[in-house]
């Protein structure tokens, strides 16, 4: 079944910097785009970056652009999410997401916290 597990976040100072992870299992993961979204306290679970199968065309929203990056590892089936000069705005759970067959499947988050 479709697996996907997220490590990196924690607590960092405004102006850090992160590397998230995305290990997954279960799917053809070179075949498939792949997403990050982020959740903050009583907010809704927005996009953050996206990543296509080849890793040659990437996405942002407009809150993180120039300052995350995502990037893949087609061998170690992993998706990483760069984030630099982080804001306490950035605060939030933090998951990654396939869409295999019409059907997404979510990881269990990451936490993310920005001290300002």
């Amino acid at each position: 079944q479709v697996q996907l597990v997220e490590s990196g976040g924690g607590l960092v100072q405004a102006g850090g910097s992160l590397r998230l992870s995305c290990a997954a299992s279960g799917f053809t993961f070179s075949t498939y785009a792949m997403y990050w979204f982020r959740q903050a306290p009583g907010k809704e679970r927005e996009f953050v970056a996206s990543i296509i199968w080849s890793g040659r065309m990437t996405s942002y929203a407009d809150s993180v652009k120039g300052r995350f990056t995502i990037s893949r590892d087609n061998a170690k089936k992993t998706v990483y999410l760069h984030m630099n000069s982080l804001e306490a705005e950035d605060t939030a759970v933090y998951y990654c997401k396939a869409r295999v067959t019409n059907t997404d499947y979510w990881g269990q988050g990451t936490q993310v916290t920005v001290s300002s």
